[in-house]
């Protein structure tokens, strides 16, 4: 398997276990999901919005879209409805950016600018995806341990089990 292949069944899985986690956070009343929880960001909602600020900032640099957030803990989506339809669109739009790259654009760099400091960086395409999957499931592992506590689980997370088999 080559590093596009790779990149676009993590793309698979991440929208995957995105479905999982959303459904389950769909039966939570409000106050669930906005409970403090003493997680990193709080709350699941928190949790949720934060990866969603994450891949909005990577996604729009690794298209050339102009970044608009200004903090990794701002919130995009007050309600819950309108988050979840907003990580539904993120998922396709990261499966479709990845389904466009050719096997040259893995290395390929771009630079952009950072949201805390008025200063450029430069990383390859490659690296950037590897951080995006890793601070998705990274995160969505807080999530899945904030649904537990509350007694809900979101099933099967192996990668191996939501992915076709290589």
């Amino acid at each position: 398997m080559d590093s596009l292949d790779m990149f676009r069944k993590l793309a698979e899985y991440n929208r995957k276990f995105n479905e999982s986690v959303y459904e389950v956070c769909g039966r939570l009343s409000e106050e669930e999901r906005r409970r403090d929880m003493k997680a990193f960001f709080g709350s699941i909602h928190a949790t949720l919005n934060h990866i969603l600020v994450a891949d909005t900032i990577w996604i729009g640099r690794l298209n050339g879209r102009p970044v608009t957030i200004t903090s990794l803990d701002q919130e995009l989506h007050a309600d819950f409805a309108s988050l979840a339809r907003a990580r539904k669109l993120t998922d396709e739009d990261l499966e479709q950016t990845v389904a466009n790259l050719r096997p040259e654009d893995i290395d390929g760099s771009i630079t952009y600018k950072s949201i805390f400091a008025n200063k450029e960086s430069t990383s390859r395409r490659g690296r950037i995806l590897m951080h995006v999957f890793n601070h998705q499931t990274h995160h969505r592992g807080q999530v899945t341990t904030l649904l537990s506590q509350l007694g809900h689980d979101v099933g099967v997370t192996d990668f191996i089990a939501l992915v076709d088999p290589w």
